[in-house]
């Protein structure tokens, strides 16, 4: 998948928070499930394991109420899948500028502004998760439909109506 997010404001502090992170749990570290992202893994871990499936051994709920604007900006939560949360979401927040993440001064404007940018985390987040992968679906079905029936192969279907108008 096409790594698709927001440009960073601070790449060097993002850069030193990932290696910090895979620092913690470990090089090439692995949870049984197939997760890698260092966020999502459990530091100190034997064998190493993800949130999601140290809370599903004990029972627990697999998701986290995110926090979109910033929990200091607004009470709002998205449920979200925990791995999601502390390797994509707690990510993302962890990027914006200090005073937008904590809002000290109960600023409506700084408040704002974490509205905007969580939203903006969350629409790209859902995008990865939900649309990312069907344009090369489509494109790997066209191509099967080419080669299986022929280059004008929508001609007398349904589909027809949505070829381009030329």
């Amino acid at each position: 998948m096409t790594n698709l997010k927001l440009p960073k404001r601070d790449p060097e502090a993002a850069y030193a928070r990932k290696v910090t992170a895979a620092r913690r749990v470990g090089l090439n570290a692995k949870c049984a499930c197939g997760e890698t992202r260092p966020e999502a893994l459990i530091p100190g871990s034997k064998p190493t394991i993800c949130a999601a499936c140290q809370r599903k051994k004990k029972g627990m709920t697999m998701q986290d109420d995110h926090h979109v604007a910033g929990e200091a900006n607004s009470p709002v939560t998205m449920p979200t899948p925990v791995n999601d949360h502390r390797a994509e979401l707690s990510v993302a927040q962890n990027d914006w500028p200090k005073r937008t993440r904590e809002n000290p001064d109960g600023s409506p404007l700084v408040k704002a502004a974490g509205c905007v940018r969580g939203f903006m985390d969350y629409l790209i987040y859902l995008v990865k998760k939900f649309l990312h992968w069907i344009p090369e679906m489509l494109e790997n079905l066209d191509a099967f439909l080419v080669k299986a029936i022929g280059p004008k192969w929508w001609i007398g279907t349904p589909l027809e109506q949505f070829a381009p108008k030329r």
